[in-house]
């Protein structure tokens, strides 16, 4: 299921950025060679942003490449490994729960105000940030998935299960994992 949800999240993120590139690609050229602009591919970037900026959050978390300081992590004791990284998990779980909780705050003033854009567009603003906050939202529920998930590991002993599911990536595993995904494109390029 977690595999499904972040393929499609990849998915989503690249089809996104996709469509912008080739949007502003459009705007620059019809710019350059016809005096004309569509006026909306800035406005369409800041929203790409906001909304990628969020699916970003999730995937990280799928790949365990968020930031962590690690330089004494390895050497510790697996008990004592165990114990860090259940409250890394724990600790992202809150953060993306304090975001979650601003974000709707947001929400809560654009819909108060009926704000809009500041574009010719004058987009109603409920829209971009609706779909913002469902980005956020998702962040929000897988980090507190995996956060009970690790709790639940410390507190039934399966430390070791907890270590290799919640522990910072060793330059090992990032670049095994560099080769596995360079041989599963190839495999496919073949076909």
């Amino acid at each position: 299921m977690l595999k499904r949800l972040e393929s499609l999240l990849a998915t989503l993120f690249g089809m996104m950025f996709l469509a912008l590139s080739l949007l502003i690609a459009i705007e620059v050229t019809m710019r350059k060679l016809f005096g004309f602009s569509l006026e909306g591919s800035y406005e369409l970037g800041g929203y790409a942003l906001a909304v990628g900026a969020t699916l970003s959050f999730t995937l990280g978390l799928f790949g365990r490449n968020h930031i962590r300081i690690d330089i004494f992590h390895g050497r510790l004791p697996s008990a004592v490994q165990s114990a860090l990284n259940c409250l890394a998990a724990v600790l992202m779980a809150g953060l993306a729960g304090l975001l979650g909780y601003l974000a709707w705050g947001v929400i809560g003033e654009t819909l108060d105000y009926q704000s809009v854009a500041q574009t010719p567009w004058a987009t109603p603003l409920i829209y971009p940030q609706s779909i913002w906050y469902m980005g956020q939202l998702i962040f929000m529920l897988v980090a507190t998935g995996l956060a009970l998930r690790a709790v639940y590991l410390l507190l039934r002993g399966r430390l070791d299960r907890l270590n290799d599911e919640f522990q910072p990536k060793s330059v090992k595993q990032e670049l095994a994992d560099e080769v596995e995904s360079a041989s599963s494109r190839q495999r496919g390029e073949s076909r």
